[in-house]
């Protein structure tokens, strides 16, 4: 399988896998986008925080990475991931969100962020990023969009708040998916979260954008992060939502 990517940058903001170069331009079927996937961080910025945070989930989507390469290669679902750390742009927030630059996050002080060029990561890694994304699915024309995330078992900020959910699924006006997977991942014996720990209504930046403003049905997908640290959880939950995503599929006609 090849990687694939269309624009060129000194800084390339995604990577595709999952298909050969040739087959580039078939049609529908399920795809995959990972927008917290790296914690790359561009030669160009200089974030200011301890190596240890940018390894946490602060930086990037704990495991992610993992199950999409899986997902691709061993189960025929082509993705598009994000090459950078979501502390430089946070790629699954709107463009004029308060919290595109994060200048703390979870009780990290960003201190990089501090008066960033926010003009320049918006032009350089945002909109190069989305763009991308816009012209691969206008292309494939996908029936269903996998959006996959990680969640953190507990937040530095909010060590009370119990986050029992091994995983679950946001979204916002289109829910059909969603409770299909919801039914299909409660069948595992998996405890699943419905619009939890974050609500889809208020955090679904990138499926508002690229699904539901386009009406394409979509599964907004969050795995505790502590499921997919090792090669032998992100294997087991590639297979989990290969199978929910496909079985979603079916439901929906």
């Amino acid at each position: 399988m090849a990687v694939e990517g269309t624009l060129a940058l000194s800084f390339k903001t995604f990577r595709r896998i999952g298909f050969p170069r040739s087959d580039g331009s078939r049609t529908g079927g399920i795809v995959l986008v990972a927008d917290h996937a790296s914690n790359v961080v561009p030669d160009d910025v200089d974030l200011g925080v301890p190596r240890e945070v940018m390894s946490s989930h602060v930086a990037l989507d704990i495991g992610v990475e993992g199950v999409a390469e899986r997902l691709a290669r061993r189960h025929g679902i082509p993705a598009q991931l994000a090459t950078l750390s979501r502390l430089v742009i946070d790629l699954h927030r709107e463009e004029d969100h308060p919290g595109l630059i994060p200048e703390t996050s979870d009780g990290k002080l960003i201190v990089g962020n501090i008066g960033a060029d926010r003009d320049h990561r918006v032009e350089n890694y945002y909109r190069p990023y989305h763009d991308a994304m816009e012209q691969w699915l206008d292309k494939v024309q996908p029936r269903l969009i996998v959006s996959l995330h990680s969640f953190t078992s507990a937040l530095a900020t909010k060590p009370a708040e119990a986050r029992p959910w091994e995983v679950a699924l946001l979204y916002n006006r289109n829910a059909e998916p969603a409770r299909h997977a919801i039914r299909l991942f409660a069948a595992q014996g998996l405890k699943v979260g419905d619009n939890e720990p974050y609500s889809g209504r208020d955090l679904n930046a990138t499926m508002n954008r690229h699904a539901e403003a386009k009406g394409r049905d979509y599964l907004a997908i969050e795995v505790r992060n502590d499921q997919i640290a090792n090669e032998a959880g992100q294997a087991r939950w590639a297979a989990l939502i290969a199978d929910v995503a496909q079985r979603t599929l079916l439901a929906l006609g």
